[in-house]
């Protein structure tokens, strides 16, 4: 029986991880939960799964969380100690890492420095402090396995094959809800059909990126550490069925694909069973067969190229990777700052990555370590709201 911590159980990722947890309750016991704010649900899970520790985001809630209880913890703690406990005190010999930000990087760093297995989730502490974990993990022989569908993906084709055979990589992104808009209904899309997602089930803050494709070009850094690629190696292509997640051509003409009905509890069932799968439940295998066409029905699986006039955070995102650094950094906390105000009206939705930009004009870039990439998130959310103010 595998023992999890979860941080970020609250939010899509975690609440669909404790679904996949809830179905094999024989492989898996929970022994830490994490969350910042959603003290009803936290309570409500913790609950059911009765880990050792939970943690909230700061003394008032963890104090509500502990009244909600029906059981007795060994501890109830909060803010970055209480991740620190989920991650490292609670016996877990694997760490899902779903928290948004920068909150769980140290948490997450201790882990694997400690030799505990992450499935990782949190797409900007791969980008941000990449070289940081992937080095802590090679140090300590801790597994950090992605949980990204396309990561996952890639994984999964790379399984018994060599990385000097691979030519490049090909993920796959869904388009978002504007792929057909132009440039001028893009300046005039509201919150609300942003956060209309055609696909996933995400929270506000990949739904937000996945609608301006910077989630695309996050994965494309984040599959660079995680796989030792250039950017020159890995492409994107929008496949707006969602079936295909990703491809990856070898030397000798060959080409794998992993392709499955777009659930998120697929990539996360086989982070956490890894290097098993867990059986298939639901309709899943069922959906897959029919988009591929073999219930008899004609079916189609289309791939488009990006249009960069109008999703310009992808080019910016290649850009950012090959300069390195703290770089990558800012670009994450920027984005992160760009799309709350875009969420709270304060900017148009063409102003995100001009945001952003902005900010990576104005990073004065330091060497890779903790501190400094701690410091670069730091300085790129004050420049950042520094432009906000000035457009608002």
């Amino acid at each position: 029986m595998r023992r999890v911590a979860i941080l970020g159980s609250t939010g899509s990722i975690g609440s669909q991880a404790l679904e996949v947890i809830a179905a094999h309750p024989e492989r898996f016991s929970v022994t830490a939960l994490a969350a910042s704010t959603s003290i009803v649900l936290l309570a409500k899970q913790a609950n059911i799964f009765r880990p050792r520790v939970v943690s909230a985001g700061s003394k008032e809630l963890a104090e509500s969380l502990r009244a909600r209880l029906d059981y007795k913890p060994e501890r109830v703690a909060y803010g970055a100690d209480g991740l620190r406990a989920a991650a490292l005190d609670s016996g877990a010999q694997q760490v899902l890492a779903s928290t948004d930000g920068m909150a769980g990087l140290g948490p997450v760093l201790g882990a694997l420095e400690r030799g505990i297995d992450v499935a990782l989730s949190n797409k900007e502490l791969a980008v941000a402090a990449g070289e940081l974990l992937f080095a802590a993990a090679q140090r300590s022989g801790a597994r950090l396995v992605p949980v990204d569908s396309e990561h996952s993906a890639v994984f999964q084709c790379l399984a018994g094959e060599r990385l000097a055979d691979v030519t490049s990589i090909v993920l796959t992104a869904s388009g978002g809800p504007f792929w057909d808009l132009s440039l001028e209904e893009l300046e005039r899309v509201t919150p609300e059909q942003a956060l209309r997602h055609p696909t996933w089930r995400m929270g506000p803050k990949n739904t937000i990126d996945s609608a301006t494709l910077m989630n695309k070009g996050l994965e494309v850094i984040e599959a660079s550490h995680f796989f030792g690629l250039p950017g020159a190696k890995i492409e994107v292509v929008v496949h707006r069925q969602s079936i295909a997640h990703a491809f990856v051509f070898f030397g000798d003409g060959s080409v794998k694909a992993q392709l499955a009905w777009p659930d998120m509890r697929v990539p996360i069932g086989y982070a956490l069973s890894y290097p098993e799968r867990l059986p298939a439940s639901g309709r899943g295998q069922e959906e897959t067969r029919r988009s591929l066409g073999l219930d008899g029905k004609k079916a189609t699986l289309s791939f488009e190229p990006v249009d960069e006039s109008r999703f310009p955070s992808l080019k910016l995102c290649y850009r950012t990777l090959e300069r390195g650094q703290t770089y990558p950094a800012v670009l994450s906390a920027a984005n992160e700052e760009a799309g709350r105000a875009f969420l709270q009206g304060k900017v148009k939705f063409t102003d995100i990555c001009a945001l952003v930009e902005r900010a990576l004009e104005r990073h004065q870039a330091s060497n890779m370590t903790l501190e400094a990439v701690e410091e670069a998130d730091r300085w790129s959310r004050a420049a950042t709201n520094d432009l906000i103010a000035a457009i608002a």
